[in-house]
């Protein structure tokens, strides 16, 4: 499906690689040329591997491709197939059969074919309203969208009802509407509805609204410090808009050209989006001069109005800068990056003074580090962060000449893309590096204790490794692997036999009973908060180990350690045809209770007044998460009982597991 995959031996469909890869395609602008063909060619590796949730997965990415391109006539054929697929695949009331309901009504909608984009979208709400909670964000943007489709049929009442249901829903689930970038899309498009809206009763006061509804979306991005996001040219275009219909031509030009800036740097000047922004640009420039001929005292008071209120902005197009205290801002992620000097930098020099290994040495990025798992971000990149990659040998490769590889690795530009290496932590040095040259079983060794992945009839060697430690060795991404035997190994980590997956799910089912169903509701009836809050940590951390676990870790990896579990789970659960898609948001909302539930704002030990409606609260989460577990292990044929102690449901998974040995069974 892409050169990572093609290199590896193995016919199977990794969707983390294919969705890793079509965001690189997007964040190098490639997509335009080269996403078609990457799209299409996983389509066919994810038939050939039969993995019919990874074709919903691209199916549902070329929808979106296809509506980006105009391409609406190919679109309709997908758009079929997607649904006969989630109709066949039985998905009728999950979250996927929601997801791919929801792009393929915006998918009609972009064609024009506005008939069977209501009738979709109306399925898109039933369903969505029985799969997802009351103030679920993807009810708000299935809003959005709807709202989008009544605007372009001119029913603007109901557009933009739409929207303040999802503005409603954003600012209940939000836990800092002040910098909630979803918040300030949404006010934009509002403010732009209201503009039009034949309803109105009070244009001036409509038009007071509609301002300051832009312009908290221009302080949200603001205090977010997202300016640098493409979707800030929508803010600055959409306030310029309002500004223009108030009359306001000085606000107006300068939000105009400061999106036209942003436009260009992210779409470039040979868009659409940039030549209609400019011709708006030019209609504002005209209003300005002539309010200006006419009564010169106007254009200076709505200028000084302008620079007070709104100041410049300035839009940086560099890969990175410095900010006021001297920190970088890189635009890349670390994954992106690290690609970027592959190519750039490591792949020339191999070429040069390595020719004839060359097609043995796999390159990449994987182990330990946030870039490695994609969810860097400006806080953790104060150390082991900056331009780097994995070289993998085998190990007569690595004895022949693997010590002069890594002196030419070493004399490689520490700084690239204006990024220079971050400060490196002492267990990120010697024989725990994180970049550089490797034999490749020296590496799986450093991560895992292991060369290798142990045999199947090894399951007391499956068991001794943790998931975050067969997450850190299964992350990443493989740049270039033409031997194959990096990508073997690294494949090897994530075959977990069977009959080891099965106990794994049968221990979490226990310590989701014990910690959730158990010695919580008993701790909190004693008053020991401390205890019940320890109780939720554990019932959490069993919980969200069971989503990954039952969605099968070969398909969807591991669960990564606890600084990154519930990135890795949100991520997780926003996939089609995922399992327990809604108990991430469950999970997140009995964490919010747990201190008002635990403590009851009384002081330690003690259950104040306002803690049983809290406690009322996570109890019913935690019921409803067992309820779902158990309908899911139904489901994939684990159970036949529908008891909700979840300690019950354990024998009747060990009973599917067929080895003998004693490590594999509960006492």
């Amino acid at each position: 499906m892409n050169e990572d995959a093609q290199d590896s031996p193995h016919a199977t469909f990794d969707v983390n690689a294919f969705l890793a890869g079509l965001d690189d395609l997007f964040a190098n602008h490639t997509a335009k040329d080269k996403a078609d063909d990457y799209l299409k060619q996983a389509m066919a590796d994810a038939e050939n591997a039969e993995d019919w949730g990874g074709l919903l997965t691209v199916l549902n990415e070329m929808m979106g491709f296809y509506r980006s391109q105009g391409r609406h006539d190919d679109n309709q054929w997908i758009i079929q197939r997607a649904l006969e697929l989630a109709l066949r695949m039985g998905l009728e009331g999950t979250e996927a059969w929601t997801t791919t309901l929801i792009n393929a009504a915006t998918s009609q909608r972009a064609a024009g074919n506005f008939d069977q984009a209501q009738e979709l979208f109306d399925q898109a709400l039933d369903s969505a309203r029985a799969t997802y909670a009351p103030n679920d964000r993807r009810l708000a943007a299935l809003h959005n969208n709807r709202s989008m489709l009544f605007s372009e049929t001119n029913r603007k009442d109901q557009a933009i009802a739409e929207l303040r249901a999802s503005l409603d829903i954003l600012e209940h689930s939000s836990v800092d509407a002040q910098s909630d970038v979803d918040i300030a899309s949404t006010c934009t498009n509002l403010a732009l509805a209201m503009l039009d809206s034949p309803e109105s009763t009070d244009s001036e006061g409509e038009l007071r609204e509609a301002r300051a509804l832009a312009q908290r979306s221009l302080d949200i991005y603001e205090h977010a410090h997202a300016q640098g996001s493409a979707h800030y040219a929508s803010a600055l275009a959409g306030y310029a808009h309002v500004c223009f219909a108030a009359h306001d031509y000085a606000a107006a030009v300068s939000g105009y050209r400061d999106a036209l800036a942003v436009i260009e740097r992210c779409y470039g000047k040979n868009t659409d989006y940039y030549r209609v922004t400019a011709e708006n640009l030019a209609e504002a420039e005209r209003k300005l001069a002539a309010s200006a001929h006419d009564n010169p005292q106007i254009h200076t008071s709505h200028s000084e109005q302008s620079d007070s209120e709104h100041p410049q902005r300035t839009v940086h197009n560099d890969s990175s800068q410095s900010t006021a205290d001297g920190a970088q801002t890189v635009h890349e992620n670390g994954l992106q990056l690290s690609r970027a000097y592959w190519q750039e930098v490591v792949k020339p020099m191999l070429a040069e003074k390595y020719a004839d290994a060359m097609p043995r040495i796999a390159a990449g990025l994987a182990g330990h580090g946030s870039e490695c798992y994609g969810f860097d971000d400006a806080i953790s990149r104060d150390h082991d962060f900056g331009p780097r990659v994995c070289l993998w040998l085998t190990d007569d490769d690595y004895q022949a000449f693997g010590e002069q590889l890594q002196k030419d690795y070493d004399a490689l530009p520490q700084v690239f893309h204006n990024v220079s290496r971050s400060a490196t932590t002492p267990r990120a040095q010697g024989a725990a590096k994180r970049d550089g040259v490797f034999a490749i079983g020296a590496f799986f060794e450093q991560l895992t204790g292991m060369p290798h992945a142990p045999a199947e009839d090894e399951p007391h060697l499956w068991l001794s490794l943790d998931e975050a430690t067969l997450a850190s060795a299964t992350n990443g991404r493989v740049f270039a692997d033409a031997l194959g035997k990096f990508s073997a190994a690294r494949q090897s980590f994530l075959r977990m036999p069977d009959d080891v997956l099965l106990s794994l799910i049968s221990r979490r089912l226990g310590m989701i009973s014990q910690a959730g169903q158990y010695n919580l509701p008993r701790m909190l009836q004693r008053g020991d908060g401390a205890a019940a809050w320890l109780s939720i940590s554990e019932f959490a951390q069993a919980t969200s180990s069971l989503v990954f676990l039952l969605n099968n870790p070969a398909s969807v990896g591991y669960a990564p350690y606890y600084k990154w579990r519930f990135a890795a789970l949100r991520r997780l659960s926003a996939r089609p045809a995922v399992l327990l898609p809604q108990v991430c948001g469950e999970l997140e909302h009995i964490l919010q209770l747990a201190s008002a539930a635990c403590f009851g704002g009384a002081g330690f030990g003690e259950g104040g007044r306002g803690a049983a409606p809290n406690v009322d609260a996570v109890t019913r989460d935690v019921d409803d998460i067992c309820a779902q577990i158990v309908a899911v292990l139904q489901q994939l044929g684990l159970t036949d009982s529908d008891e909700r102690f979840l300690e019950w449901q354990r024998p009747y998974v060990e009973s599917h597991i067929t080895s003998t040995a004693a490590c594999l069974h509960s006492i």
